[in-house]
This record gives C-alpha cells, structure tokens and sequence, in this order.
C-alpha cells in the first residue's frame, strides 16, 4: 500500500494549478491523494502571502496538519515560505520547505526525507529562475480546465508583496501551453482558462524595450499564444485570467472580437476609481484611461462581462476620495466587483505610509462597495432575459427541492436547465447548447426555455 498525501491550497487560481500539478506528480510516484481532513503520510500545504490574513491562514493550516498526524511530513511551499523563509524553518509543525520554484521536486524532495538523505531545500531565488515546468493531464473541473502560462510581477505596486514572493516575469513556451491543453481537451474538457500572476506580461521577457508604448501595454505575445490555442481541434472556449488594464487597445480588442471560440469576459484590475489613490499605490494608469479602455470593449463586443478587483481603505484614503471611487465604479457599470478591505502588508510600501484607515471605517467602505456590486451585478445579468444564450453546461445542482444542470456562458453567467429537459435537448455535463433565459431560478442562475419543443 502506497504512502497517502493530502494537500490543502490557500490564495490564487495559480496556486491552486500548481498544487493539481505536485498531486500528480506524487500519484505518478504511488501515492494515494486523500482529502486534507483524513489521515495521511503527507500533508502539503501550498501557502499565501498576499495579506497577512492569507499568512496566518497558511501557518493555521501547517499546525492543523502536524495535529491530524504529529507523526507525518508536513511540507511548506508557497508565497508564504518564500517570503517568510526563516519564520516557516522555525516553526515546529514544518518539517520541509519548498520555495515557488521548487515545487517539481517534491517526490524527489519527500524521497531523500524518508531516506533520511538530505535534500537540498536552499530556497531558489525566484529573481534569477526560469520558467519552472509543471503541467497537469486532469483537472478537478470536469468542463473548465485553468492553465498556468506565466509566472512573476515586475510591477511593484506599493501595498504588494507578490514581485517578492513570485520574482521577475517567466513566460512558458507557446509549445508546451498548447501541447497541455490539447491533451486536456482529449480527456473532455472544453474550456482552458489562461492564468498567470500577471498575465499581461505573457512573453514581455523576451521583447526588446519597455513593454509599455504611449500608454499602452504590448500584446504581442499573448495574443499569438491566444491565436495558436484557439488552433486546437475540439475546445470550445478559450478565457483570459486577470488582466494589465493597459493591454485593452483597439487593436487587441478588435482581434479577439475575431476568434469565436474566445469569451468576452474581462477582469481588469482596478483597485480605486481615485487618481490620487491610484498614483499612491503606483497603479500606472488614470480612471480616464481605464475607463476610455472599457468603452473599447464595449465597443467590439455585444454586452462583455467587465470585473474587477478593488481595495478599500488604502493608507490615506480620505472620504471624500472612496466618494469619487464609488461614483467611479458605478458610472463604469461592473458585472462583478472584488472588494477587499486593505490589509497591511510587512516589506510593503504601502505598510510603512501614514493614515492607516481604521478597520471599522474599512468594513463601512466595503459593504457599500458591496451593495453597489449586487446591485450592478443584478442589472448585467437581467440583460440576458429573453435572449438566446450559449451554456457550456457543468454540473447538477438542486433548488427548492428540484435538480437542474448549471453551467455558465461565455460571459460567465450561471444558466440552469431543468433535470426533465435535458433529455430532450440533449444537455450534459460538458455539452454547450443555445436557449432561451426566461427568467431567475436564483438571484445569480437564470433559467432556460427549452426552445426545441416550440
């Protein structure tokens, strides 16, 4: 019988990539992955540091572990351990470390413990590395798979830890992205998800220059790795990760209007609808501009999904300037907005600036941002009733005691069909059809019409 490994991930979409990736890697080498809250042999906690909240969570989750069973390995790796190195070697619940670009190496790393070899767990400098290859054959979604394509910041905003804990941009090639996500759709899946920690700077690396011409972030690179995924026989859709604002031209907008297979929803990064508060955390970017870009966007595509990220509180921001972000924010008309209350950061700029906003005042920024959100979220949403609509349909759900299969459009709207029609319209998990939105199963599903019967 196999050793059994558990993992739990905390933070990102790439963590969460990387975390499906060291699952392989020791199924492949006889492990038998168990959930985290069973007992194992292993327990790999893949960590974050982009808040101290996230840090805490991450050494919470290391202790847990070493209680479910004092006698296993408990294996450190992330954003935490490569930020916060000594404090994670110092902790008696850890037994080894993994740095970001260290986590191919795991069977050969939980080899030489068990052996009682010593492993080389010298923290690579992610400022130096290159792209670290790891991939996936199976994801845990059965219609959606998340593809990592990119790696580290070199942005540096002033409240983020990221550039630190991620190091410089590493892009990985064209080839082997396509080569992944072919195998992916030979197994089912439908749609590939392109995700980075900064998806933008996709292939910036490579370039000659600064990747930013008069205001505008190059896309070369991206887009070709866009255009040579969209090649792939039998995927359906293709979506895009959190994006550099900057990166939406007229040019970029207009060549992705042009590919079927890709879905109008973009996550533009935000964070204040003030240019004071923007300039403070080193956002390079005016509200004019960023707005003048989602115009763009509306302009090639019918009704696109605009999201975004947002921060409440940041050192010195004053009344009067949340005023001015949520006026902002309404005026550009979000589909859905991710409201987080500042949170201080050690190493950070941001964490050393006067006028720290007090926590209450923090919780009352973001409940209004968050009522302007559903509010909006609701009037998107309500623009696809009576509309034909496409549905890359994923699971069974249940509501009120009926079942119905749920899926999204390439808006990334929820959709439900009830159990009874699937039959006649064919619909199954990973099957994408068109019908009708008659109305609201919930607040955030709409229900189809089957439109065959008419």
């Amino acid at each position: 019988m196999g050793r059994r490994a558990a993992f739990h991930t905390l933070g990102c979409k790439v963590n969460a990539y990387e975390t499906e990736a060291m699952e392989e890697l020791l199924q492949t080498a006889g492990y038998d992955i168990v959930p985290f809250t069973e007992q194992a042999d292993v327990y790999v906690v893949n960590t974050c540091s982009v808040t101290n909240m996230a840090e805490r969570k991450s050494r919470q989750m290391l202790h847990r572990a070493k209680k479910l069973n004092p006698e296993a390995v408990v294996v450190a790796t992330g954003c935490y351990v490569q930020v916060s190195e000594e404090e994670a070697r110092a902790d008696a619940a850890v037994d080894l470390v993994l740095g970001n670009n260290q986590k191919r190496q795991i069977v050969t790393a939980l080899d030489a413990y068990f052996e009682g070899r010593t492993f080389d767990d010298v923290l690579a400098d992610v400022e130096k590395e290159q792209y670290e290859e790891l991939e996936v054959s199976t994801v845990l979604e059965h219609t959606r798979a998340f593809v990592k394509v990119q790696d580290g910041c070199n942005q540096f905003c002033s409240y983020c830890i990221i550039p630190f804990a991620r190091g410089r941009v590493r892009s990985r090639s064209r080839e082997d992205v396509v080569r992944e996500i072919t195998g992916l759709v030979a197994q089912g899946y439908r749609e590939a998800v392109l995700t980075g920690i900064h998806l933008s700077s996709y292939g910036i690396e490579h370039m000659e220059g600064n990747p930013v011409s008069q205001g505008d972030w190059n896309h070369r690179e991206l887009l070709a790795l866009i255009r040579e995924v969209h090649e792939i026989s039998g995927l359906e859709r293709i979506r895009l990760g959190s994006l550099e604002p900057r990166i939406i031209t007229e040019e970029f907008a207009k060549s992705l209007a042009e590919l079927p297979k890709f879905c109008p929803h973009f996550h533009l990064s935000l964070q204040s609808g003030c240019d004071s508060v923007l300039q403070r955390m080193n956002r390079h970017y005016t509200t004019e501009d960023y707005l003048r870009r989602c115009e763009i966007l509306r302009k090639h595509f019918k009704r696109p999904a605009i999201t975004t990220d947002v921060i409440v509180g940041f050192p010195g921001e004053t009344k009067e300037e949340f005023d001015i972000t949520e006026k902002y924010l309404e005026k550009v008309h979000f589909y859905e907005m991710h409201v987080f209350k500042y949170s201080r950061r050690a190493g950070t700029k941001a964490a050393a600036m006067t006028d720290q906003i007090p926590e209450q005042e923090k919780g009352v920024r973001s409940d209004r941002l968050l009522a302007l959100e559903q509010k909006m979220s609701e009037e998107f949403r309500k623009g696809f009733l009576g509309e034909k609509v496409s549905v890359l349909f994923e699971e069974m759900i249940t509501a009120d005691g009926k079942e119905y299969l749920v899926g999204h459009t390439p808006e990334y709207v929820k959709a439900a069909l009830p159990k009874e029609e699937c039959e006649k319209m064919h619909a199954a998990s990973g099957v994408i059809l068109e019908a009708q939105a008659k109305e609201f199963l919930t607040s955030d599903i709409l229900l189809l019409k089957n439109t065959i019967a008419e």
